[in-house]
């Protein structure tokens, strides 16, 4: 099973790649999903971050305050690390389970939607690594409209991430979302025809990992 990483800029459109992506019926792990689960009440990541952070960041029903968070970390790099530190470990828990899950369901090809994909490391796992681009000004303005930030903490969040551009230099595919939408789904229509994997690689990397895991036990059995 090949597992596609998926990354870009706050604001770049990652999003929106990723349901032209669903349209392929190729299955979407998506990370900013996990990490909101991770932070639940109750959950180890949650009671970390109220550990680390104090309950000033919490809203009235005992769940986490985005933005009061968000004001907190984005303009302190050590406070985002220590963010980070809470959470992270706990995602990518979650990202291992769910791709042996489709690897057990016979997918031959997921993507993993992830906006830190290359901070955190995780492009050194996946089979290619696609970065959806757009320009930093234009990322600044589907801030403030989306979003009602100011162009000033629209421009601590971008700083808060690696630049985009050195993104790119990481990149096996570059989606260019500075246009209309018809041609962002034809860049994605055309990677989506390169990467997906023939029907011999799939059996490959369906069949070996337990044949491998058979025979590891045998040799340990008769040793």
């Amino acid at each position: 099973m090949k597992v596609i990483g998926l990354t870009g800029g706050i604001a770049s459109g990652k999003s929106t790649v990723s349901k032209m992506i669903r349209r392929h019926r190729i299955p979407v792990i998506d990370a900013d999903y996990l990490a909101r689960k991770v932070v639940e009440p109750g959950k180890p990541a949650y009671d970390l971050i109220v550990k680390n952070f104090s309950k000033n960041i919490l809203l009235s029903d005992g769940t986490l305050d985005r933005t009061k968070l968000g004001n907190v970390i984005f303009p302190d790099e050590n406070k985002r690390k220590l963010l980070n530190r809470c959470v992270h470990p706990f995602i990518r828990r979650e990202i291992f389970k769910l791709v042996v899950w489709y690897w057990v369901k016979g997918e031959s090809l997921v993507v993993l939607d992830a906006p830190l994909l290359i901070e955190g490391k995780l492009h050194t796992y996946m089979s290619s690594t696609i970065v959806v681009y757009c320009s930093e000004q234009l990322q600044i303005n589907r801030m403030m409209e989306r979003d009602g930030l100011s162009e000033q903490s629209a421009r601590e969040r971008i700083a808060a991430q690696m630049p985009i551009n050195e993104k790119v230099r990481f990149a096996d595919y570059v989606i260019d979302n500075s246009g209309d939408l018809s041609e962002t789904e034809r860049q994605v229509n055309q990677i989506m025809a390169k990467i997906k994997p023939k029907l011999w690689y799939w059996l490959l990397t369906w069949l070996l990992p337990p044949v491998a895991a058979a025979y590891g036990l045998l040799r340990l059995v008769n040793s």
